[in-house]
């Protein structure tokens, strides 16, 4: 086992992750992820070695976003390198799975939105005035198809007129109001 620095690790190489069938699969069982110097994420792969400095990056973030996770750090040549990919986030311990979608968050940023006040369109334009995670907000949304897009099975995903993106996972869980006028404009 050689040591080149941000990685530990033996003569074992990972390809680029040009295909998910080529991917290494990530897995309790042969990898350990966690919190290490600087509060960094940090991964332990069995028989292999320590990767240091971890970011993790979903292939479908919004149609499966606990699914195929892949796992990277950058070599000493500054280049992004694939470690592997975890499969499914949910078979791995609670605590690992709050690491990996804490690293999730610093890279996907979104608003969830809580509760929706008013909507109103003007000049193909809509006028959201809603409740998110981080607060009140007010922002605005071309009104096209492509700027509400699925979010999983129940839920949408907004961009806003900077691309800034509003998630409502579960549109059936707004209240009765609320669903009804979020419907009357985005009913597709």
């Amino acid at each position: 086992m050689e040591s080149q620095g941000n990685i530990e690790k033996s003569d074992h190489s990972v390809s680029n992750g040009e295909n998910l069938l080529q991917a290494r699969r990530l897995t309790p069982e042969n990898t350990r992820i966690f919190r290490g110097t600087f509060n960094l994420l940090h991964v332990t792969v069995k028989d292999e070695g320590l990767y240091r400095a971890v970011f993790a990056v979903q292939a479908f973030p919004v149609s499966s976003p606990k699914r195929f996770i892949f796992l990277y750090y950058y070599d000493l040549k500054d280049r992004q390198t694939e470690i592997g990919m975890i499969e499914n986030l949910d078979i791995f311990p609670p605590e690992t799975k709050a690491l990996v979608l804490e690293a999730l968050a610093k890279h996907y940023f979104a608003y969830e939105i809580k509760a929706i006040h008013d909507i109103r369109w003007e000049f193909g334009v809509l006028f959201f005035n809603v409740e998110t995670d981080k607060g009140p907000k007010k922002f605005y949304m071309r009104w096209l198809h492509h700027r509400a897009e699925d979010y999983g099975e129940k839920g949408k995903i907004l961009l806003d007129v900077f691309d800034d993106r509003y998630i409502i996972p579960d549109v059936s869980a707004l209240s009765p109001m609320e669903k009804d006028l979020f419907t009357r404009f985005i009913y597709w």
